[in-house]
């Protein structure tokens, strides 16, 4: 493939694999045990594919639902495989269970938190809004301690490994180059349409809007914090999503530096192999996605 692709391509590392999403599938890739490449293809459903997901503000809260719906079926298939048992298809209960669950533990430790931790400033700063800044500043203090901290786990690191192949490959099919590893290798491990630049647009926007909003009583202190979270996410991503079409512009260049840099954090130079389960993703889901497109228009 020597052209630059219509759809915009992007994914997540899982483990032992790579997931990469297109316009009407995931496909998904892992390195089995015995060096075989497994892959599999998840179906989109019509409300992540369909006229809502065009909608500014909507799309984002739809694309952060698919983010974790998918990546949580995407991330136990690729262990099944990678230890190579038989996959059981998790059940759309179990789903919902699992990301329930990731949601609170996330909501709690990056927004809960923060609040408790501040809370004791209350009426020593003198303002709302300068407690709320010091909370907002506690929130994104978490973010990048967690963030470190996950880097130096040795599990982690091999897959932050793969998150740098799925950009680089991402990187190569957007310049119009080859899929082929010589020339993917050559490109960065950093990409500005990456959920980790998402989650730091996330901390920062949670700053902003939530600064003007009261601190009493507490049962709204707690509950602003989250019922504001769709709203902060759509944000987020429009922002994401205005940063990645125009990534060239001297100001988008130099927004993109804090999150390019987080990266440094999040990825890691993968080896051929590696590179080489990327490119066959994305391969599959280029060609998963030319099948149903021609399968329509015959229909």
């Amino acid at each position: 493939m020597t052209h630059k692709p219509d759809i915009t391509y992007g994914g997540q590392a899982v483990l032992e694999g790579v997931m990469i999403r297109g316009a009407r599938c995931a496909a998904v890739a892992v390195r089995k045990p015995d060096g075989d490449i497994g892959l599999r293809v998840f179906e989109l459903g019509s409300l992540y594919s369909g006229s809502l997901r065009k909608i500014p503000l909507i799309r984002g809260i739809l694309v952060l639902a698919e983010t974790l719906t998918l990546g949580m079926r995407a991330l136990t298939h690729s262990a099944n495989v990678a230890i190579g048992e038989q996959e059981e298809e998790l059940g759309k209960g179990s789903v919902a269970g699992v990301v329930a669950f990731s949601v609170m533990f996330a909501v709690g430790i990056f927004f809960i938190f923060p609040v408790f931790a501040s809370r004791w400033l209350d009426g020593l700063l003198g303002s709302d809004i300068i407690t709320n800044l010091v909370e907002g500043g506690i929130r994104l203090g978490v973010f990048l301690a967690y963030i470190t901290l996950i880097s130096r786990m040795n599990e982690i690191r091999r897959v932050f490994m793969y998150h740098g192949a799925e950009h680089m490959t991402v990187h190569a099919l957007e310049q119009g180059d080859p899929l082929v590893v010589p020339a993917v290798r050559k490109y960065t491990t950093a990409h500005p349409r990456c959920g980790t630049d998402f989650l730091l647009t996330v901390m920062v926007v949670a700053i902003i809007v939530l600064t003007f909003i009261g601190r009493d009583p507490l049962w709204w202190l707690i509950a602003s914090r989250v019922i504001f979270i769709p709203l902060i996410a759509a944000i987020s991503y429009e922002i994401i999503r205005y940063s990645g079409m125009y990534s060239q512009s001297p100001l988008m260049r130099t927004l993109a530096v804090p999150g390019l840099m987080l990266q440094k954090l999040t990825t890691r130079k993968p080896d051929d192999d590696q590179i080489e389960v990327a490119i066959a993703a994305m391969k599959l889901a280029i060609e998963t996605d030319n099948e149903r497109a021609t399968n329509a228009a015959v229909l």
